[in-house]
């Protein structure tokens, strides 16, 4: 490669890193605003915080990965069990509780990935199903220790850093939420970067050439599973620690197939299309079943329908098939 075109790549390099360094300020100046210009709705947007989250795990899995998963809810709701009885427990410190609420959902995925690895196309997906609701029928039967079907109650935190305490409003609640996504976000970002990162794309592109040149597809993919499964948990545990219950919900299907729908709406394989897709599914599922409780699917079903059919890439796709269209205008 000459001078002139190394210089080029570099220049392109710094030009990629700006960009993406002023799209991760814009997101953040918005979450700020979002603060002072929605004070009465911080419940819901620590919601969308926290999904934003999950919807993060199941795009390293499956958008950097190629898993096809529907079970993101068993690391989900192990972590948020594991961060409510360790605050009822043990320590009711929140950053101490989101480790444990980590290690859970790193734990049961890495134990549920050993198995599940091994499969392919529809026995894999139907396996990562089938571990949520094993999960959420052990959860149920041990209902002296979850509660069962009345939620595991009584989850009382301690103030953040030892002093900052959790409000009925849910301020701090938002900004602990807020704080834990950017960490959250970076190191994934930092991860899919890596020469980890970059083999594990390469085994979603093709894994017969991976395997070729002497890549251990199988332990890579294994070790991806449990990373997303720790993210997952850490949401899990956010969630338990700021509205101090966990139900059984915590495993449910519909958890682990909305946060598909977010991750498809937004765009797979690009972190950015995971908070993108996360914030417009929230708030577009909150507006419609205000309005019509009892239609609001007929809302989200037309909107993925939409994406799905002119922006298949996500919405973060959407530049490139406006450029397309005004080529063939032109």
């Amino acid at each position: 490669m000459s001078l002139t075109e190394t210089a080029q790549v570099q220049s392109g390099r710094r030009g990629l890193f700006s960009r993406r360094l002023v799209a991760d300020a814009a997101l953040l100046a918005v979450a700020v605003c979002a603060f002072f210009l929605f004070p009465y709705d911080l419940a819901f947007l620590t919601r969308i915080l926290i999904m934003m989250i999950l919807v993060l795990s199941l795009d390293l899995v499956l958008g950097y990965g190629g898993i096809a998963t529907l079970g993101q809810a068993a690391m989900y709701g192990t972590g948020a069990y594991a961060a409510g009885l360790f605050a009822i427990h043990v320590w009711a410190d929140p950053v101490a509780g989101l480790l444990v609420g980590a290690l859970a959902g790193a734990a049961i995925a890495f134990l549920s990935a050993l198995v599940v690895m091994r499969a392919h196309g529809l026995t894999l997906l139907m396996l990562t199903i089938a571990a949520a609701q094993i999960l959420q029928e052990i959860a149920n039967k041990a209902r002296p220790v979850t509660g069962g079907a009345d939620g595991l109650r009584g989850i009382r935190m301690e103030p953040l850093f030892g002093s900052l305490k959790f409000d009925f409003i849910g301020q701090t609640g938002y900004w602990y939420a807020l704080g834990v996504l950017c960490v959250v976000f970076a190191v994934l970002k930092v991860i899919t970067a890596s020469p980890f990162g970059l083999s594990v794309r390469g085994i979603k592109a093709s894994p017969a050439r991976m395997t070729a040149i002497g890549t251990s597809v199988y332990w890579r993919l294994v070790v991806l599973y449990t990373i997303g499964g720790a993210v997952a948990g850490i949401a899990g545990a956010l969630a338990a620690q700021i509205t101090s219950l966990v139900s059984l919900e915590a495993y449910s299907f519909s958890l682990s197939a909305e946060a598909l729908i977010m991750l498809i709406l937004g765009g797979t394989g690009r972190l950015y299309g995971a908070i993108l897709g996360a914030a417009i599914f929230m708030v577009v599922h909150h507006t419609a079943a205000s309005v019509d409780p009892f239609n609001w699917l007929f809302v989200i079903g037309a909107m993925v329908l939409a994406v799905v059919f002119f922006v298949p890439s996500g919405l973060l796709g959407l530049k490139d098939v406006v450029r397309s269209l005004a080529r063939r205008v032109s």
